[in-house]
């Protein structure tokens, strides 16, 4: 790993990992590593990248949703794909922005960014199995359709869709990859279906929305603001690949234009998805947790093709179940990396004797995402746990992307090697793009303490994201300090 600032004055914890030695080959050199190609990479993105339940929730805030999404991608996404195409090619090691902001900050930054982005992922597994959970109700609508209120459903759902991810990662990337390739393939094929069905149903019914310049214009009310940091969150997942860096086919090449591939794929499925979405249901009638299955099932029945409906309902169910395994598999290298370095136990350092993965921290993982599970619902209905659990999940993930477009900031001032990908025009650019991400990202930030207007309880939803959010930011700093206490007694 790379050393820390001269500037936090202690020298740099001793690594066990080599770099350029992936944690595939850490405890066995002879055993073929199971690495990431072009293909492998560009499913990765598109399936971390892409969120099917963000389509519903841009579709069911009306036509304005359209240009939020270009102002998401132009402020948010760019910024962010320019920041990792460069930090991962000057520093292309496993750990990715733990190396970055370590290298740029020190070690505590290192550590904090790592922990906040591995905690980011306790609220979002829960919030992206409910969205599972809830599609796959429509594979038997008629039969399921009653439990689509019922918590218990959604919990145990939750509980085994959570456990079969992690399975299969602890089996590692042989297995698991089969999971996340899936999951991308199964994402593309329900957008392709209410695409053409909306076409459909245009041609032959028109839109059922309204599809108007001004109504295309976004609101400025403070409460169609708050929506805005929703959809630059479902920009977030690019970055996710270069924490496995040392597990990707010659990354510097591979790592731009799968980039470039994923980011033109998610955008236009984010856009032409929404589109779909409201051609085929007035926005008023669509929900955030049933908008994509409700449009599909709406346009299936008016145009007399009912048979898609449980099929897509399927894949819209894999498609998620998949994403939450590509994360847990991204990760949890990073608390791996950290047991590397001494902040966390050495067992979070440690391989599987068999399938040589970092198990330890995915079954840790694991065992907060249940936790989460309940304590996102307690209290409140199955739409306000989804809210809580998507704002907390915005709030703990961008924590990480703050560090990430400073860190791009003053590592400007390293040099560049002949290999470094650079942003086009130089440092000056380089960091006008960082500080735009930035600045985006701690709007998103700002934005997602407020509770959704339909809130019915909005003082316990604010305090369950702010509280758990900043319980989570000080549980990883006291595990931090009781690091740094336990390495000076040994």
């Amino acid at each position: 790993m790379p050393e820390s600032d001269a500037s936090a004055g202690e020298p740099a914890p001793i690594s066990l990992l080599s770099p350029g030695v992936s944690i595939a080959e850490a405890e066995d050199p002879n055993r073929p590593k199971r690495v990431m190609g072009f293909r492998d990479l560009v499913l990765f993105y598109v399936v971390t990248g892409i969120s099917l339940r963000w389509i519903a929730t841009a579709a069911a805030a009306g036509p304005s949703s359209i240009v939020i999404w270009i102002g998401a991608w132009f402020f948010f996404y760019t910024p962010l794909a320019l920041s990792v195409l460069e930090l991962s090619s000057r520093y292309p090691n496993e750990g990715g922005l733990y190396v970055w902001t370590k290298r740029a900050f020190g070690d505590f930054s290192g550590f904090m960014s790592a922990w906040c982005y591995w905690a980011c992922n306790l609220p979002y597994f829960p919030a992206v199995l409910y969205f599972a959970a809830s599609n796959a109700l429509y594979v038997r609508q008629d039969a399921w359709g009653h439990l689509s209120n019922n918590t218990t459903f959604y919990i145990l759902f939750s509980l085994a869709a959570l456990t079969v991810a992690t399975l299969l990662n602890v089996f590692g990337l042989d297995v698991g990859t089969w999971l996340h390739n899936l999951g991308a393939l199964a994402m593309w094929i329900p957008v392709g279906i209410i695409i053409i069905m909306g076409g459909v149903a245009w041609y032959r019914y028109g839109a059922a929305t309204p599809l108007t310049v001004h109504s295309m214009i976004p609101s400025t009310h403070f409460n169609d603001i708050i929506f805005w940091s929703v959809l630059i969150y479902a920009f977030a997942g690019c970055e996710t690949a270069s924490l496995m860096g040392d597990e990707i086919k010659n990354a510097r090449r591979t790592i731009p234009w799968a980039l470039f591939i994923a980011g033109a794929t998610v955008t236009v499925c984010y856009i032409v998805g929404t589109l779909s979405v409201l051609v085929a249901l007035p926005a008023s009638q669509v929900g955030n947790l049933q908008g994509l299955m409700q449009a599909i099932s709406a346009t299936a029945h008016r145009i007399g093709f009912e048979g898609v409906i449980p099929f897509a309902a399927f894949l819209i169910a894999l498609s998620n179940v998949g994403a939450a395994g590509a994360y847990l598999a991204a990760v949890a290298r990073l608390p791996f990396v950290a047991g590397l370095d001494r902040f966390l136990p050495p067992v979070f350092g440690a391989l599987h004797p068999r399938w040589k993965t970092p198990w330890v921290g995915l079954l840790t993982q694991w065992a907060f995402g249940v936790l989460f599970i309940f304590l996102g619902q307690a209290g409140t209905s199955i739409k306000g746990a989804y809210d809580v659990l998507v704002a907390m999940g915005v709030i703990t993930y961008f924590i990480p992307f703050a560090y990430l477009f400073a860190a791009m900031i003053k590592l400007q001032r390293e040099p560049a090697g002949p290999d470094v990908i650079r942003v086009p025009g130089g440092k000056r650019v380089a960091r006008l793009v960082a500080v735009v991400g930035l600045m985006t990202t701690t709007f998103a930030i700002v934005m997602s303490v407020i509770p959704q207007p339909d809130e019915a309880n909005k003082p316990l939803a604010v305090l369950k994201v702010v509280g758990l959010s900043g319980l989570l930011v000080l549980m990883g700093a006291w595990i931090y300090w009781a690091g740094k206490r336990r390495a000076a007694r040994t």
